[in-house]
Order: C-alpha cells, then structure tokens, then sequence
C-alpha cells in the first residue's frame, strides 16, 4: 500500500472520529502542504529511517511552501508527530510490520523567549481602551488581568462570569476555522486540556468594568461587534491596529497573557497559584517559561533585604 493511501485512510478512519475538529484539520493540512509531495508515492514497506530523516533534514532547510525557505524545528516536529502517528496506527493495526518512525531524531527546539509588555507598555494600552468607547476592546484589559488566551477571552458568555462571587469560568474555547461547506467559520470547541478548564478570581476593578459592560452589551458573547461575537483574527487585527496608534513595538496577543504572568511574579504571586490561574498542567510549565521573571524578582527582593541589612548597619 503507498503511503498516500493509507495516510487518507488513517485521516478518516482513525482521526477524524476521535480528535477535536481543530487537531483533525491540522493533522490534513501537515499531510497535503509537507508529507504527500515527498513521501505520499512510497510503499509503506520502502519507508525507512534514512528517508524520514532526510524528509527531515530538507524541512528544515526549504520545507516553507510559501518562501522556500526552512521550517523553524518546532513546525517540523509538528510534522513528524503526525509522521509518527500515522504509521504507528499502520504498525497498530496490522498494515506495516516495524514502525520505522520511532527511530526519527527530532531537532532541538529552542525555548521561545517570552515576549510581555513594560510596566509603561501596559498602562498606555490601559488608558486607550479604557478612555475609548469601543466596548469590545475591554477584552485586551480583562486579558491583562486575568491571562486568559485570546480563545478563551472570544469564547467567554456572559453564564461563564459569576459576579456574586467574582469569578469567571473557563470552559470553552474559539477558533477561525471552517464549517462543512469550507466556509469562514467562528468555531467553539473544549479547551485543550482538562487543567485549561479552570475557575479564575477576578479583580474587584475588573469586575466593576464588566457590570458595566454587561448593561451595554446586547450579545450572549461578552466580547461582541453589538450583538455579533467576534473573529480571533478580527480581535488580533484590531490589537495590532490599537498597538500601532499607540507607537508601541509589536507584540502577538499572547504577550498580554505573558504580561499578567510576569506582573504577577513582580507582585509575589506563588508559582502553584499562578499555574492553576494559566491553566498549566503543572508547575514545572510556569517555572521553565517565567524562570527569568522569577530570577528578577528575587534578585529585587534581595536587594530590598540588602538595602535593610545596610540600614542596620
């Protein structure tokens, strides 16, 4: 069987039925645009670990459909993940006998470096939305004190918030995706794992700005154009449109969340009470992705004791 015949097999058999609709059309478009063109026309029996690692190597080197040019090692270990899957499936069922994709050596990835607004930053980009009457940008404040993901923020109804106890529920997230007529589609879907699923205190400040919100708000949707809810990529526009105006250097919407995580560090926040609030599977994630912010704040909070030690003295 050629490899092209069973990743269509595997897509709709093995996929599809068990993955979010998200994974499943990530998962086809990696074979379309990257595995099909340089593998599809190989019998599964002729794959070997030489030719994956050399699928490999030139992905790296000019796997970017668009340019030419190479893959970061992150989109191509995305890339080998559904390699790997699909032939591990093969291997599963019975269609191939060796699952040769096991023995792929992965390109490091390099930890991305966490981009957040400054203390300034932040308060320009406060102040604009704040002073401005355009009711759904208060979403970049919300997301400013809370960490929330754009989808989670774009997801969030008016049933999530509970203002008697001042806590916002997540349990939903959104996409730009297409419906089953390949149209432009607004897509809710479950958060990517259990622990995104969370309960989030919210600043009594933050909670006056929603009651607000909510008496001018005619949508389901706390965030909404009027009473249409709105696009990730419409909101990410418009961020980047607010940011521009404000002649502040361009960030993606995630630095928001980042922002919140780094402000909470500098103000004491614990690691464990800051990872449940992100939704991280443990707290290992938070240290590993703010171990600079939280080196920071103890190199300012043993200054701060130096500065008493030398005052004794």
């Amino acid at each position: 069987m050629q490899y092209k015949v069973w990743l269509q097999e595997w897509l709709e058999y093995y996929v599809k039925p068990t993955v979010k609709q998200k994974t499943y059309i990530r998962y086809s478009e990696i074979v379309a645009d990257h595995v099909l063109a340089t593998l599809g026309d190989l019998e599964l029996g002729e794959i070997t670990p030489h030719i994956l690692q050399h699928f490999i190597i030139e992905l790296l080197k000019s796997g970017n459909i668009k340019t030419g040019e190479g893959l970061s090692a992150n989109s191509v270990n995305g890339i080998i993940t559904v390699v790997q899957i699909s032939l591990k499936c093969a291997c599963g069922v019975g269609v191939i006998t060796d699952n040769v994709a096991e023995k792929i050596k992965r390109p490091k990835i390099r930890e991305k470096q966490v981009l957040c607004f400054s203390a300034m930053e932040q308060r320009k980009i406060e102040q604009a939305v704040l002073y401005k009457n355009k009711p759904k940008m208060l979403g970049i404040v919300l997301c400013l004190y809370t960490g929330l993901k754009i989808g989670e923020l774009l997801a969030l109804t008016w049933s999530d918030l509970d203002f008697e106890k001042g806590i916002l529920s997540v349990t939903k997230t959104c996409y730009d995706g297409k419906d089953a007529f390949g149209r432009f589609a607004r897509v809710i879907d479950m958060p990517k794992t259990e622990t995104s699923k969370r309960l989030i205190p919210i600043p009594k400040q933050i909670l006056a700005m929603l009651h607000d919100l909510k008496r001018e708000n005619r949508c389901e949707y706390v965030i909404a154009s009027g009473d249409t809810p709105v696009s990730v990529r419409a909101y990410q526009r418009s961020f980047e449109a607010l940011l521009r105006r404000l002649n502040i250097p361009h960030k993606g919407f995630h630095a928001l969340r980042h922002t919140f995580a780094t402000r909470a560090i500098e103000r004491g926040m614990d690691v464990k009470t800051l990872s449940e609030i992100l939704g991280h599977k443990n707290s290992t994630v938070t240290l590993n992705r703010y171990v600079h912010s939280l080196i920071e704040h103890k190199k300012d909070m043993m200054n701060q004791l130096g500065e008493l030690l030398f005052v004794v003295k």
